[in-house]
């Protein structure tokens, strides 16, 4: 007897699909998850209403899709006072499990392609992110955001001008890069890089996500000789303060959560590496940014500086 494949199923077949989209059109797992609620309740209410879906992928693709445009035109002046590096919500994976479950491609998800995605306008993004990366035909993506074709082909031609130049690389070699960042996070539990300064590009850049919050890094940080001051200060007082380093994926690149001894998250750190040296160093301590993760250090901890926070006004 064949079993009848209800819309929930064909939702739950999708999900990545869909959460990839909205992730990828906003940089935040909250607002991706809270679009794919509203997704679904729009499906069930289209359903009562007796509407007909030739394709509920194609439907679907389309809802999620213009939800998360709305989102980031409404996140657009937000982010344009924010305090400090902006960086996206991050996606952890532990480190041997081989890639990501809630998404269908991680090669476009890194923190460095998702922050070149913040450059472009919202319309420009959801047209080079549903073309480029999804494959979508220009019709649908026409329909998704307003415009005609042929001012969709405009969108994309300059949104690939822009990207091209500035698109990150990495690594080919999973193998060399996670053996550099295991060492890496090795020397920084030990609050020692000394070993690994070499190992560090000349123009290395720390990135800080504090969102207001302290500690936080309130602009990058360049240059190989004051990125390992900075690290090396961070790890002698965090870990001396019984901090634990936990290594994961971070949006597809290396990784690890600082936590502390009873599992409590403080923030997450992502590495870019290319051609052997580390070129950047993302640390995401926003609490905003990692509810999803794990429970957070609270507000009042020692380790939040008693809870100082600064606001953009």
């Amino acid at each position: 007897m064949q079993t009848e494949v209800t819309d929930e199923d064909e939702f739950l077949a999708i999900r990545p699909l869909l959460f990839s989209i909205a992730y990828e059109m906003t940089g935040s797992v909250a607002d991706a998850e809270d679009i794919l609620s509203e997704a679904y309740l729009r499906l069930r209410r289209s359903r009562e209403h007796g509407t007909k879906i030739r394709s509920l992928r194609n439907y679907l693709s389309t809802v999620v899709s213009r939800l998360a445009l709305d989102q980031l035109q409404s996140a657009r002046s937000r982010r344009e006072v924010y305090v400090g590096p902006w960086l996206p919500e991050p996606l952890v994976e532990e480190a041997s499990s081989g890639g990501f479950e809630q998404v269908e491609r991680s090669d476009t998800v890194s923190m460095a392609f998702l922050v070149l995605l913040e450059s472009l306008n919202p319309v420009e993004r959801a047209v080079f992110v549903l073309r480029e990366v999804f494959s979508f035909d220009y019709p649908q993506i026409a329909e998704i955001v307003g415009r005609s074709e042929a001012n969709c082909r405009q969108l994309l031609r300059r949104a690939r001008q822009h990207v091209e130049h500035r698109q990150p690389r990495f690594d080919a070699d999973p193998a060399d890069r996670d053996a550099l960042a295991r060492r890496f996070f090795a020397a920084l539990a030990r609050g020692d890089l000394g070993p690994l300064v070499d190992r560090l590009a000349e123009d290395v850049v720390a990135y800080g996500d504090g969102g207001g919050s302290w500690p936080s890094i309130p602009r990058p940080i360049l240059g190989r000789e004051n990125v390992v001051r900075m690290l090396t200060g961070m790890a002698r007082s965090g870990f001396g303060a019984g901090l634990r380093l936990h290594r994961v994926t971070v949006n597809g690149q290396p990784g690890a959560l600082v936590r502390t001894a009873d599992g409590r998250l403080l923030n997450v750190i992502g590495l870019d590496i290319v051609n052997g040296q580390i070129v950047a160093v993302r640390s995401v301590i926003n609490p905003d940014k990692l509810g999803h993760l794990a429970p957070l250090v609270p507000w009042d901890d020692p380790l939040r500086g008693n809870g100082r926070r600064v606001d953009p006004g």
